[in-house]
């Protein structure tokens, strides 16, 4: 990630309302990241109109008016930054995968047409994930890092869980697929006895 200043900066200001610079240096570094996270847990299926682009689009939104909001109060650094980003594009990836899963199956028309419902006055969930849950989520993320003995390990984890495959966490190390693999074992093994 580029230098571009203090993190923790960004983010007071971000919470106590100067949104234009702190929402302009955060997205110059971390909105990149986003859509390569997305991309990655998007695949390569077409999806709909929908890109890697458009889901951190609507990530970062969300984060900037959950922050702006308030509802992150233990979001201090680049470390917590970066999970709750991590989270968010998740869960819009998810949200955008289970939609087009409805869509395939009829997209609730049935349900609509049985209710006798009008579609326009039917409530729709939102796609926002839950800044606590997603708070609680980059917590809990934190605390399995924190179970793992040392910095590769930890680093081997935050690529597993940004979407990378074993393939690919290999040739960013410089190691075999069959060195990586062994790794992540030790990773799921420090993790069975996490208790949420």
């Amino acid at each position: 990630m580029p230098e571009f200043g203090s993190v923790t900066l960004w983010l007071e200001r971000l919470k106590s309302g100067d949104r234009s610079e702190a929402v302009n240096r955060l997205w110059a570094g971390y909105f990149g990241r986003m859509v390569g996270l997305a991309r990655r847990h998007l695949g390569t299926r077409p999806h709909g109109g929908a890109d890697g682009e458009d889901i951190a689009l609507s990530a970062f939104d969300s984060f900037v008016r959950a922050a702006e909001a308030g509802r992150f109060p233990r979001l201090e650094d680049r470390d917590d930054l970066w999970q709750v980003l991590l989270v968010i594009t998740a869960r819009k990836v998810a949200d955008l995968q289970q939609a087009e899963g409805r869509l395939k199956r009829g997209g609730g028309q049935i349900v609509h047409s049985l209710a006798g419902a009008d579609s326009a006055q039917m409530p729709v969930a939102s796609a926002e994930p839950d800044p606590a849950e997603a708070t609680m989520l980059a917590e809990q993320a934190q605390q399995l890092l924190d179970l793992l003995p040392d910095a590769n390990l930890r680093q081997i984890a935050v690529w597993k869980l940004e979407g990378y495959a074993n393939h690919e966490i290999a040739q960013r190390l410089g190691r075999s697929e069959p060195t990586v693999e062994r790794k992540l074992r030790r990773i799921r093994e420090a993790w069975q006895g996490f208790d949420r």
